[in-house]
């Protein structure tokens, strides 16, 4: 019996060795054969190292400074009194306990996973029943990196498109949250019981703990920004990996040789991606309002990382193909989607649900792009007033 399986292990695996090789093999050959393969390798190095010099280090920029800003209002009650204005909103929006709004601003402020630190906090989970407290990720992650994706879009020059975008975030994250408490009580009955004994959402003491402030408002202030930047840092390397080898793959699929034709600089490619879109191009010019197809690599790869995909912002900006209506519907796609794909099943795996990872995928697929949607549409709106 031991040695069937040990044989049918060998054999999956030659095959998936096979299948990747053969793949690995034909993606190289087309576009080895479109820009040479010279020309390939050289194009790929010099566009992971352009991204690292003029994108990483940018983005890393912002998320020192943004890390700071956000240790600096933690520090001084700031995300303690958002928490509490957002409370009310909610049950009605969400059908949340109010504590959750904690949630949504460390997540805005940081990234997805931070939801996953105030769920296993036994005073903070309590409050919750089981599927609201798993609706927790789709909820989170609708806000992840949001401070750096809006103050990414400002820079380029577009506050309104970025608030717009902010707005239809905000819908997504609505939409996503209440599907997946529909889909998780719908399949899972039992999920509909508290996770543990309740308590007073009044006093949520080791949420929201003070502590003895003994040094000086200069002493804190201090700290508080140097710690603040220093996970400013981690976030900035964090994201490396996403911005060199996701976004390269898709630049290299997005945009083509130029003016000059290959020659093995930055940025030139095979644009497979654009031509694939504009066989149904009218979805996506009516949707988004998309007027230029290599927009639609930026909720492709938000889809695995929103940091990559800011790094693709560069490029189209260069290119002269963003305006105010793609970053509304950047900004609402990058922060509802924030690389979901990639911290989603993770993040349920370490509460314990692994068995609803499907539904919380497809439930902020759907929200991701109903915030797209909604963000052009009011874009659209707003500007004819």
């Amino acid at each position: 019996m031991d040695t069937t399986k040990k044989k049918r292990a060998l054999r999956r695996s030659t095959i998936e060795a096979l299948v990747f090789l053969v793949i690995l093999f034909t993606v190289s050959a087309v576009l080895a054969n479109k820009m040479g393969g010279a020309n390939l390798v050289k194009t790929i190095m010099n566009t992971a190292h352009d991204l690292l010099l003029n994108t990483v280090f940018y983005l890393m920029g912002i998320t020192v400074l943004t890390g700071a800003m956000s240790k600096l209002m933690s520090e001084f009650g700031v995300v303690k009194l958002l928490e509490r204005i957002l409370r009310p909103l909610m049950k009605p929006l969400y059908n949340l306990p109010g504590v959750s709004a904690l949630g949504a601003v460390m997540t805005f402020l940081s990234d997805n996973p931070a939801i996953i630190a105030l769920s296993k906090d036994k005073t903070f989970s309590s409050f919750f029943k089981k599927y609201q407290l798993i609706s927790l990720t789709n909820f989170g992650t609708a806000f992840g990196m949001g401070f750096v994706v809006i103050v990414t879009m400002i820079g380029y020059g577009h506050l309104a498109g970025a608030l717009i975008g902010l707005f239809g975030a905000f819908c997504g994250s609505i939409i996503s949250t209440r599907i997946m408490q529909r889909s998780c009580l719908k399949s899972y009955p039992e999920l509909d019981s508290p996770v543990l004994e309740e308590i007073s959402e009044d006093e949520p003491e080791e949420i929201a703990e003070e502590g003895k402030k003994k040094d000086s408002i200069f002493m804190r202030a201090l700290n508080a920004l140097l710690d603040g930047g220093k996970n400013g840092v981690d976030l900035g390397l964090q994201i490396i990996p996403g911005v060199l080898i996701i976004t390269t793959f898709v630049l290299l699929i997005t945009f083509s040789a130029g003016d000059g034709g290959y020659n093995g600089s930055a940025y030139q490619g095979v644009p497979i991606l654009p031509w694939l879109a504009e066989k149904i191009h009218w979805v996506f010019e009516w949707l988004f309002g998309f007027n230029d197809m290599e927009l639609i690599a930026f909720p492709m790869t938000a889809l695995g990382s929103v940091g990559a995909s800011l790094g693709l912002i560069p490029a189209f900006n260069s290119a002269g193909i963003i305006d105010g209506n793609a970053i509304a519907v950047f900004t609402a796609i990058g922060m509802c989607w924030s690389g979901f794909l990639s911290t989603h099943t993770a993040m349920l795996d370490s509460l314990g649900y692994r068995k609803v990872i499907s539904k919380a995928l497809g439930a902020h697929a759907v929200a991701g792009l109903c915030a797209g949607v909604i963000a052009h549409f009011l874009f659209l709106l707003i500007s004819l007033i």
